[in-house]
């Protein structure tokens, strides 16, 4: 044995400290919870210098992962972490990475995956990649997430393998957790257990050309042949990984865990976090003189065939309890996979139940386990299984009960303000009349009292100003961000008209799809011809990172319907993790300030302009520290609409990442405005104005005037960072002059 320290941490933080010791080279990653605190703890320890691994943000998690694939033809240790509808956005991927035969280390923290969307822990996103050619290591609790980790690293690579490999261990249970855990003091332990990494071939080798991905015809059937003689190596190679590894740390892991398993007649059979529990309803069931004992596999793919035979050839019934369903296959991924294993050994008579448990985190109590054992114990009893498959707490609610309104839908007549007067010019764009302040006041706030957002939060005074210049009726597609979580928690919704929730991803896409299938009932006359609805996407929290490719494809397409972007300048939904939209030099969880490292690297991505670039019919710029100029540019984005797609960038507060205080948000914004690092313009049909100039208004500010007002950029002010600073105001002049210079040469 080697020595080792013990500590207190939870699985997110034992992956990182693993991370750390193998010291990858790459890491490609993107934030997800509740697998992003691998990459925040990564990130903290390279602010403070502990660690020379590369991270690289994605766009989205399938760029994540393209970031990874491509770092490993390179010829170097890869890493990332995800979780639920990132891993299956990256799904694409993984066969692309285990057909190529390019070993690598994904962390998957488990998760439900949506729709309806949830965040916490069940087996649905892993279950979905056993068939993706990848090796499987469970990790139950935080100390067996570093371990295996490490494990992973070493049996990935073994030259009869050179398979990619994912450690799943349970979100939030595992993720979260804190327990005791060891860890090896001097990472040369794990350098010299792994060993060095020699990639058999490198995409940046000149003297020694390869193609890595070929176009395969009927060979593609041996190339697969191959993958699966790789994976039946790497079920014969892991014992002796776990053996040698066991040798150095102390702890030794086999195919199963299993407790009490020597003289056991009934079973239960179950993954990761909920193993801990089960021990004690073992115990339990054992002092009342039943005979139960439990399993809990530490790999899934390979599937422990033979041991799975050996360990249940005596037992008379057997529960195995999955996190996860196959919709119509009667019984989990688990279940079906034991029950397959099983009848392959002839002289096995084991009567098997499958129960569906814990979907969306739903908690797992000592009388769950005592449950399920007893189950068993029952079927064990009369030779038969009266309920072979079922959901295990689930409700069944209320028979006949019917959801009633508790207010009733705004009118036409409630939503028409005709005060506000727009008219078209004669070259098709439009002029908005004045703005009061009185009467907009009064109108009905299309999202009701009684939302979840913090104190002080920009996105509700943006939105609620930008909806009050809208006439009519409207429907609504929220992007995942702060905005649709705080407004929506089932059976409850803030939304007072109709809302739609789809994927940061696709919410472009599916708002296209909305739209057309309005117009086109509305041709078939199926839906009322003189019917009118403004149709209004709303993104932010970095969604149009992940989201920018469905919302050019919905510019391009130039459909009627309108885009808001809520800018807050991060991923603030997931605990404040760097964005595309996030400045250089800012903090960020995943962009730490220390000795090593000073905020963002790299400056933001300018959404307006991109837009402006598909030359749809509007864009424009806006924040809540102007209203007036807010509503004005709601009325004519309403009006635009009815031409084609219509982008709107309003800068929005978010006093609790941006560390600054809850009642300036306006002021805040105001100063990024006056600082010109934000500045107010329109783009009607390719010609740019801009709307207010705070040179010629006497209210120009320096840059530092705005980054002083927020606790993540008051480092950029210190004398240390001062070529930090003159960079980004270097950056700031230039995007500044080339919008003055559009809005003063209309040809531009």
């Amino acid at each position: 044995m080697k020595k080792q320290a013990i500590t207190l941490k939870n699985g997110n933080e034992m992956a990182a400290l693993a991370a750390k010791h193998i010291n990858f080279h790459v890491m490609g990653y993107y934030p997800i919870t509740p697998s992003t605190e691998v990459a925040e703890t990564l990130d903290a320890m390279k602010a403070e210098g502990e660690h020379d691994v590369m991270m690289v943000p994605g766009d989205g998690e399938h760029g994540a992962a393209g970031i990874c694939y491509g770092a490993t033809t390179a010829g170097g240790r890869v890493f990332n972490a995800t979780s639920a509808n990132g891993l299956l956005y990256a799904l694409e991927q993984l066969p692309v990475q285990a057909g190529t035969r390019l070993p690598m280390v994904l962390d998957i923290a488990a998760r439900t995956v949506s729709g309806p969307l949830n965040i916490r822990c069940d087996h649905s996103d892993i279950m979905m990649a056993l068939n993706t050619g990848w090796l499987v290591l469970l990790a139950k609790d935080p100390q067996m997430v570093y371990d295996m980790n490490i494990i992973a690293v070493k049996w990935g690579e073994h030259k009869d393998v050179r398979l990619p490999v994912i450690v799943c261990y349970d979100g939030f249970f595992t993720s979260h957790q804190k327990r005791r855990t060891e860890y090896f003091e001097d990472s040369q332990v794990v350098q010299d257990f792994i060993g060095k990494f020699e990639a058999e071939h490198t995409s940046v080798d000149p003297e020694n050309p390869v193609s890595f991905g070929t176009y395969m015809n009927d060979d593609l059937i041996n190339n697969k042949a191959q993958q699966s003689e790789a994976t039946i190596a790497a079920y014969r190679v892991l014992p002796e990984i776990l053996k040698e590894y066991g040798e150095i740390s102390g702890r030794k892991y086999d195919m199963l865990t299993t407790y009490k398993m020597e003289d056991a007649d009934t079973a239960l059979f179950i993954l990761n976090s909920a193993g801990d529990t089960a021990m004690v309803a073992v115990d339990k069931l054992r002092e009342q003189g039943k005979k139960v004992g439990l399993v809990i596999p530490n790999v899934i793919r390979p599937f422990p065939k033979e041991e799975i035979q050996k360990v249940f050839k005596n037992v008379k019934a057997l529960c195995v309890a999955d996190r996860q369903d196959t919709y119509g296959g009667w019984g989990g991924n688990m279940t079906l996979e034991v029950k397959a294993a099983l009848k392959d050994d002839a002289d096995n008579k084991t009567i098997v139940l499958s129960r569906i448990y814990g979907l969306g985190g739903k908690e797992f109590f000592l009388e769950d386990a005592e449950e399920l054992l007893n189950h068993a114990c029952e079927a064990a009893k009369s030779g038969k299984v009266e309920i072979p498959y079922a959901y295990h707490g689930a409700n069944a609610g209320e028979k006949g009960l019917k959801m009633e309104k508790v207010s009733n839908p705004l009118t036409l007549e409630e939503l028409s303000f005709p005060e506000i007067k727009k008219t078209r010019n004669e070259d098709g764009t439009v002029k908005v009349g004045a703005i009061n302040a009185r009467n907009v006041a009064g109108r009905p706030k299309r999202i009701a009292a009684g939302h979840g957002a913090c104190p002080g939060c920009g996105i509700f005074p943006n939105v609620d100003q930008f909806m009050k210049a809208i006439d009519g009726f409207v429907v609504t597609l929220w992007h995942t961000g702060c905005g649709m979580v705080v407004t929506t928690g089932y059976p409850y919704s803030a939304h007072r008209s109709t809302y739609i929730h789809n994927l940061f991803q696709n919410g472009a896409a599916t708002m296209s799809g909305v739209v057309e299938m309005f117009e086109e009932r509305k041709r078939r006359g199926e839906i009322a011809k003189d019917l009118e609805i403004t149709f209004v996407m709303i993104t932010g929290d970095g969604g149009n990172d992940i989201g920018m490719g469905p919302t050019i494809g919905a510019a391009v397409r130039n459909h009627k319907f309108i885009i808001i972007e809520y800018d807050n300048q991060g991923y603030m939904n997931t605990g404040s993790q760097l964005s595309f939209s996030t400045p250089k030099g800012h903090r960020t969880s995943t962009s730490n300030v220390g000795p090593f490292q000073v905020g963002k690297g790299t400056h933001h991505k300018d959404t307006a302009q991109i837009m402006a670039a598909t030359h749809i019919p509007y864009v424009f710029t806006a924040s809540e520290a102007d209203y007036k100029d807010l509503m004005k540019k709601a009325a004519k984005a309403s009006e635009y609409a009815k031409d084609g797609l219509v982008y709107g960038k309003i800068l929005s507060a978010c006093p609790l990442n941006w560390a600054s205080a809850d009642d300036m948000g306006a002021v805040v914004c105001q100063k990024a405005i006056d600082c010109n690092f934000f500045p107010l313009y329109e783009v009607e049909y390719g010609k740019t104005t801009l709307n207010y100039d705070p040179e010629a208004k006497g209210n120009k500010v320096s840059a530092s005037e705005w980054l002083k007002m927020m606790g993540k950029t008051r480092h950029l002010i210190k004398p240390e960072n001062k070529d930090l600073l003159e960079s980004i105001e270097k950056e700031i002049d230039r995007r500044w002059c080339r919008i003055k210079a559009m809005s003063e040469h209309p040809g531009l």
